[in-house]
């Protein structure tokens, strides 16, 4: 493969943020090398392609394994967090750091539940023009009920509020570093890609793919997190919530005018009823209405006291590579 040749072919890197996952990266490792190696040996990438884990503070031996894996193959490249910064940031920090170092960008999750196989459609997309390339999940068949009926949900709720998404699409995406250039003109602390990469447009494009499940160990999503994520989602993206505070307002607003012209209307003509019951019912009901709007809105004011803080959203301690 001559020098000429090789300027053609696509630089292409793997951004995997791990957390915990000493069980499953040995194995990880060894399918990413494999089929990179392959598409090289194919000339669909560039030799200079390379896979980058990004060690989101993990306890674990998950830090420990990834010098190991750079040690030992040039292929692969090691992102060291100085604490545990959250799925999002560990993603942004090994793109906005290995972005210089290649064509484009992929990021996937540890686990490789995503569909390593349709990364060779992807590159076909961007060398089409495609500057995204969303992984998509044709099914939901190895969800639970529960799973499934929430992040569906969850899609439908973000496309009522207006907001742009992928529907079924998580963090599996080919992105051009173009693309990533202009991602980090976004500052905000609470950044959503699910919301923001689509918002950047540029020409976009899916490939779709059947999801499997988890070989070894625990999802690093359970419910608490997934509904926290989802509600950050909403929050960074809409206004809606506080629209409906108004309109819930109103509502309570011409409820309490009508019960006061019941009540003006019964003393009257004499009807007035001395009883306990129905004020005790009223006062629970609209108290309950008002703490729910004072914590809508206090999610908002949290949102503005984090983001006026300016904190960075990640801090590298440490890169390695071994060649690249």
């Amino acid at each position: 493969m001559n020098l000429e040749s090789t300027d053609k072919l696509i630089k292409l890197g793997l951004i995997l943020p791990c957390y915990n996952e000493e069980e499953i990266l040995e194995y990880t490792s060894e399918k990413l090398n494999s089929y990179i190696s392959n598409l090289i040996s194919k000339q669909i990438l560039h030799p200079g392609s390379f896979i980058c884990f990004v060690d989101d503070g993990s306890r674990d031996k998950t830090w420990t394994i990834i010098q190991k894996l750079v040690s030992q193959n040039t292929i692969f490249k090691g992102i060291k967090l100085s604490g545990n910064f959250g799925h999002q940031n560990a993603l942004i920090a090994g793109m906005f750091s290995e972005k210089v170092n290649a064509d484009c960008l992929i990021t996937i999750d540890a686990d490789l539940q995503d569909d390593i196989t349709v990364i060779e459609q992807m590159l076909s997309h961007y060398r089409s023009g495609s500057k995204v390339v969303y992984g998509v999940r044709d099914n939901r068949d190895n969800d639970t009920f529960f799973k499934k009926f929430t992040a569906q949900s969850f899609y439908k709720l973000m496309s009522a509020m207006k907001v742009k998404t992928v529907y079924n699409h998580a963090d599996y995406r080919l992105v051009d570093s173009v693309v990533i250039s202009h991602l980090e003109k976004f500052e905000e602390v609470s950044l959503f890609l699910r919301g923001i990469i689509p918002l950047i447009g540029f020409s976009s494009s899916s490939v779709y793919y059947k999801r499997d499940i988890r070989i070894v160990g625990e999802t690093k999503y359970p419910f608490r997190k997934m509904l926290s994520f989802a509600w950050n989602g909403i929050t960074s993206f809409s206004t809606a919530p506080l629209r409906v505070i108004f309109y819930l307002g109103i509502f309570m607003f011409l409820t309490s005018v009508c019960l006061g012209i019941w009540v003006i209307f019964s003393m009257v003509v004499g009807n007035t009823i001395q009883g306990w019951a129905s004020s005790l019912l009223l006062n629970l009901t609209f108290s309950g209405i008002n703490m729910i709007c004072l914590g809508i809105i206090g999610e908002y004011i949290g949102k503005i006291y984090q983001e006026v803080k300016s904190r960075p959203r990640f801090i590298i301690e440490k890169i390695i590579s071994n060649g690249n």
